[in-house]
């Protein structure tokens, strides 16, 4: 049997499951969990977190396989897939909760993300300025069951999924086919 070595990336860009829905369609990424990191109150509850008062932000842990794809290409889509520049907002959804941030797992990760924000601000990609918070991952808290792989299990059931994470996932597909899973 091979063993296959996987890493880590830890992401926050508003509503976890938009997040969570884009990168899991991409070559290489084995697991995507939607969970809360970046705040004080420990196990914190999806209720809790709404507040805006633990501190947390909505996050996704994305364990993938290096060989298949790289951090680099993981922050490509993971820019690509919010507005990077409002601060404490994604459209709609408005608190630090749904702030950008990319919560390292090592200096590598740090300098790789310090380096791409540098890049996307040189090339003026975006028009205001890049408020993506990079902090080393804290404790991650894996969200509530129903969370988990939510766009797939309720696509047809939620207005938001249609209004807000279909586009997302239009957009990917658009943008991004070729590093998509077959």
């Amino acid at each position: 049997m091979i063993n296959i070595k996987t890493e880590t990336a830890t992401f926050a860009g508003g509503c976890f499951w938009c997040i969570e829905t884009t990168m899991a369609r991409l070559k290489g990424v084995k697991k995507v969990t939607s969970g809360y990191t970046g705040g004080q109150t420990k196990n914190p509850t999806y209720k809790e977190v709404c507040t805006g008062n633990t501190g947390h932000a909505e996050a996704v842990q994305v364990e993938y396989d290096p060989v298949l794809i790289d951090f680099n290409v993981l922050l490509t889509v993971f820019f690509a897939m919010h507005d990077p520049t409002t601060l404490n907002r994604q459209g709609a959804d408005i608190g630090t909760q749904y702030r950008s941030a990319v919560f390292y797992h090592n200096e590598e990760q740090k300098k790789m993300t310090e380096k791409f924000i540098a890049q996307l601000t040189q090339e003026r990609v975006f028009t205001n300025p890049i408020v993506t918070e990079i902090s080393p991952l804290g404790e991650f808290y894996p969200a509530e069951d129903y969370h988990q792989d939510y766009y797939n299990l309720n696509h047809d059931k939620n207005s938001y999924c249609t209004a807000v994470i279909e586009p997302k996932v239009n957009k990917l597909r658009k943008t991004f086919l070729h590093l998509l899973q077959e």
